[in-house]
């Protein structure tokens, strides 16, 4: 197994003999999905990056322990140009603070809340692309979506980007509510 960048665990293990706590964790945290990451590993994950200070990684093992409970769901998204009517004029921040509404095609035709995650950018700049991930409020209520599926994003009346779904993942640990459920 290897990470996009090309490490693999002999190279964690490496670092943790180095103690090089910080290097090893960006290393932990960059490795492929796999079935051995469970609520409890990026949980544990989670408390090192806070260990650490390092905030934004802390945040994104609470988002992909999340993601164990609720599924991946993966999109390329197109912002509208800032000029057009329903544009951002800001850019959309990467580490999940943006919850805009998104029309899903869901069956109610309702409008749907889900928090974004920038992939490997800080943002996506007015007008601009980039892949997401979301994290819905309702994630049964998305669980229709298939790879290819078109979805828009709404913060006002007019659409402010359109996302093309490129994968959903289900569950691979049941959510149990609990002090640590999100």
């Amino acid at each position: 197994m290897r990470s996009d960048a090309g490490f693999s665990p002999d190279d964690v293990r490496a670092c943790l003999h180095r103690a090089e706590w910080d290097s090893a964790l960006e290393l932990l945290v960059d490795l492929p999905d796999s079935p051995w990451q469970t609520v409890a590993f990026w949980h544990l994950l989670e408390r090192a990056a806070e260990l650490l200070w390092m905030h934004r990684d802390a945040a994104w093992c609470r988002w992909r322990g999340r993601e164990v409970r609720h599924g991946v769901i993966r999109a390329e998204l197109r912002l509208v140009p800032p000029e057009a009517a329903g544009g951002r004029r800001l850019p959309i921040p990467g580490a999940g603070q943006l919850r805009p509404m998104w029309a899903v095609g869901a069956p109610d035709t309702g409008l749907r809340i889900a928090r974004v995650w920038v992939e490997r950018a800080p943002e996506i700049p007015p007008g601009g692309r980039g892949v997401i991930r979301l994290a819905p409020l309702s994630p049964a209520a998305w669980s229709h979506l298939e790879r290819g599926a078109l979805i828009t994003m709404h913060e006002g009346r007019p659409v402010a980007g359109t996302a093309t779904i490129v994968q959903v993942t289900p569950p691979r640990e049941p959510h149990v509510e609990g002090p640590e459920s999100p």
